[in-house]
């Protein structure tokens, strides 16, 4: 059961990450819908290479955390707390993140009719949220 749900947890991270990557060395597919802006569609903040590489390096050790807790390791003092605490960390980041912080992003945003508005309503927020469920799935099938 924890593998079924690890791969797709991982595959996630993963994609997520190479896309960050992408966008921090770059890339212009898809930022255009994907930094909040204001109701006359002036960015709330442009995130610059570092902030993204930071997002970036973090979705990948999301992905690192799961396999870490579905792969048996010989425990170490670190692992052993990436195994401790790891999963629900993630879970709780990705699901207040999916209830967002009431202005711009979340399911309970003010502003919502704009590019991003509408794509954090019909995919980022519902991703974070399956993505914190299934966090929390593989935490407690474990």
């Amino acid at each position: 059961m924890a593998t079924i749900i690890a791969i797709p947890l991982i595959s996630i991270f993963l994609f997520l990450s190479a896309l960050h990557f992408y966008w921090a060395f770059g890339g212009k597919w898809g930022n255009g819908a994907v930094i909040p802006t204001k109701e006359s569609n002036a960015l709330v903040a442009m995130p610059g290479i570092i902030p993204t590489l930071i997002v970036a390096f973090g979705l990948l050790s999301f992905g690192l955390v799961v396999l870490v807790n579905v792969i048996d390791f010989e425990r170490s003092l670190f692992l052993g707390l990436v195994q401790l605490y790891g999963l629900w960390i993630i879970a709780s980041i990705f699901i207040l993140r999916a209830i967002g912080e009431f202005k711009y992003v979340g399911f309970f945003k003010k502003i919502s009719q704009t590019k991003f508005g509408q794509n954090d309503t019909k995919y980022y927020s519902p991703l974070c949220l399956i993505i914190g469920i299934l966090t929390l799935m593989l935490e407690l099938t474990k």
